[in-house]
Parts: C-alpha cells; sequence; structure tokens
C-alpha cells in the first residue's frame, strides 16, 4: 500500500504558514479600518502575522523562524497586499475578519503547543504557555498598534478557547494520541469555541458596576 502521508513536520511548518497568513489578514484589515497607507498595511499584516511565534521563539531560546525563513515575511506582505486591493470588495463583510481571527488563534495555540512539546515533551506548563502566546501574542500588538484594547481582554471566550484547545492537545497527547490526530483535534476545539461564542456571543463574567 502506499503511503500518502507528509512528516509530521512539513504538516506542522504548512499550519503555521496558514497561520501566519490568517493573522496578517486580521493585521490588514484593522489597519485599513484605521486608515493606514499602503505602508501602515504591510506593516501591520507582518507584525500581526509573526509577532506571536517571534515572541515564543525568543522565549524558547530559539533564533525565530519569521527571520530565518522568508516564506513568513512573503505571506505577511502578500497577504496585505491582497487585502489592500480587495478591501472595497470585502469591506461588506466583517465577519470574514472575526473568521480569519479564530481560524488564526485556533492554529497558533497548537503550533505554539507543538513547539513546546518538540522542546520540552509533555511539559503541561510549557505547552501551555507557548500555546497561549503564540496564539495571543500578534493580536495583542495589532490591537496596541491601532489604539485599541486588545481583543483578548474584552472579547467572549478568546483566550479561554485558546487555553481549551492546548489542554485538549495536551492531553490526547499523554493518553497516547499520535501528533497528527492531536493537533486537529486541537485546533477544531480551539477554533470551534471561538466561532461558537462569536455566534452566540458568550461571555465570561464581568464585574458588576464596571465602566463599559
Amino acid at each position: 500500500m502506499v503511503d500518502f502521508s507528509i512528516p509530521s513536520e512539513v504538516f506542522i511548518h504548512i499550519l503555521d504558514l496558514f497561520g501566519t497568513m490568517a493573522f496578517a489578514v486580521t493585521g490588514a484589515f484593522k489597519a485599513i479600518e484605521h486608515k493606514s497607507d499602503f505602508v501602515g498595511i504591510i506593516l501591520l499584516a507582518t507584525i500581526t502575522g509573526v509577532a506571536g511565534g517571534t515572541i515564543r521563539d525568543v522565549v524558547m531560546g530559539r533564533f525565530p523562524n519569521s527571520i530565518s525563513d522568508p516564506t513568513y515575511v512573503i505571506i505577511t506582505v502578500a497577504s496585505g497586499v491582497c487585502i489592500f486591493f480587495l478591501y472595497s470588495k470585502l469591506k461588506k463583510h466583517w465577519n470574514l475578519f472575526l473568521k480569519f481571527d479564530a481560524f488564526g488563534l485556533g492554529i497558533f495555540t497548537i503550533i505554539g503547543g507543538t513547539f513546546a512539546y518538540n522542546f520540552f515533551g509533555l511539559n503541561f506548563l510549557a505547552i501551555v504557555f507557548a500555546g497561549v502566546l503564540t496564539a495571543v501574542g500578534g493580536g495583542i500588538l495589532r490591537d496596541v498598534f491601532v489604539n485599541q484594547v486588545p481583543i483578548v481582554f474584552v472579547k467572549e471566550l478568546y483566550v479561554t478557547a485558546s487555553f481549551i484547545g492546548i489542554f485538549v492537545f495536551y492531553f490526547a497527547l499523554h493518553f497516547g494520541a499520535e501528533l497528527y490526530l492531536a493537533t486537529i483535534v486541537g485546533i477544531v476545539i480551539a477554533t470551534g469555541i471561538r466561532l461558537t461564542a462569536m455566534r452566540f456571543n458568550w461571555n465570561l463574567p464581568k464585574v458588576k458596576g464596571s465602566l463599559d
């Protein structure tokens, strides 16, 4: 029987590039909404797409993939250029921004977890830290650069979705699941929770009487 499977390293790399593209799209959307010029759009797309993974790599003592592999920056620049030219047709579809953000969240959560797993094995704290940091780092910088409160702190089940996804990923590996399966399940869980929370406006409790 012919084996059509691809090596796990290639599979993870492809997901990482897709997640980079997804977050770069959100950065480009946000830049345009805040009246940025062409250069500003490209910069924010790149920062959003690679910041989470870059911070993760630096914290873990690795040379950042986003610098050693030009593919990452090529993808973020291409995403920014595409959104620049297509925005007039896409601006009525604001949900596209939110869906790309949800997919980026899910993918980067598990990508970060796999990097920690490859470095530290089944170390729960390392996997959770790397997963959540990778998922939210770019989004935080994106929102800060346009002078907004990061979506991480105000939107429904954002970090929670990331944490649950990485929690499922960890325990799937702990109980013997293949990396492929654990990765897919973790991404589906994190992305699904985020999309569902958006659809039904699920929120975590807030302090009563707090200012909006």
